[in-house]
């Protein structure tokens, strides 16, 4: 990219992707047509966690004796309900498994006393901190879903990569400055990529924007490119 111009990010408005969609489908309609070989295309980690089949109807989820235990010992926030529901909760049993998530809450409650945050997500690992609760989505039908993190989003982007020479990241990125590259392709810098992209430029509401593309300099602001 041409260090003197500000890169620009142009938003690529989606319909309303499923399990049923393909990635290749999705590229060649909505990207190809605009990206050039020095641009960074950017998904959002839950338009692939679906595409992978990862969004799980809530009313589908069996809940287990730890995670009605567990989901009312999680601390309240303000700008989400993460863990705090049983069915986010056995989600991320199911992927760590019930002794991680046990000894993560053991020692999230113990340093939480002592000031410390955070924890908890250290010791339970990424999944369970990707895992999206039901009716955080305003978008039908996953509004009443619990889209879990995609899995193997480096391999995903390296492989998108070496298919169709443009580099890609996977980024789960929020309107409270929370911006966190899962998965990205050689030459991204990670920490540069998180910072440009923090203030969640593709939204949370019901944009249909779940594909950036990063220019160079090309377009004089951000946009979004409705696709016929």
């Amino acid at each position: 990219m041409n260090s003197i111009e500000r890169p620009q990010r142009y938003l690529i408005r989606t319909h309303i992707i499923t399990k049923n969609d393909l990635i290749d489908d999705i590229i060649k309609h909505y990207i190809l047509p605009f990206a050039d070989s020095e641009d960074i295309v950017i998904f959002s980690e839950s338009i692939i966690a679906i595409l992978q089949g990862r969004a799980i109807p809530e009313d589908e989820i069996e809940i287990g004796l730890l995670a009605k235990f567990l989901w009312k010992r999680v601390r309240k926030v303000s700008y989400g309900i993460g863990l705090r529901s049983p069915a986010t909760m056995q989600c991320a049993i199911n992927e760590a498994g019930s002794f991680r998530i046990f000894i993560a809450s053991v020692i999230g409650g113990i340093t939480r006393f002592f000031g410390r945050k955070g924890d908890f997500y250290r010791v339970a690992g990424k999944d369970a901190a990707m895992i999206d609760a039901a009716h955080t989505s305003p978008v039908p039908p996953f509004d009443k879903y619990v889209i879990m993190g995609p899995k193997d989003p480096h391999k995903i982007a390296n492989n998108l990569k070496n298919k169709y020479n443009l580099r890609f990241a996977i980024m789960d990125v929020n309107d409270i400055g929370g911006s966190w590259a899962v998965g990205y392709s050689e030459g991204i810098n990670k920490s540069w990529i998180e910072d440009f992209m923090k203030d969640n430029p593709m939204g949370q509401e019901d944009q249909l924007t779940p594909i950036c593309i990063i220019k160079a300099g090309k377009y004089g602001k951000d946009e979004i490119k409705q696709i016929p």
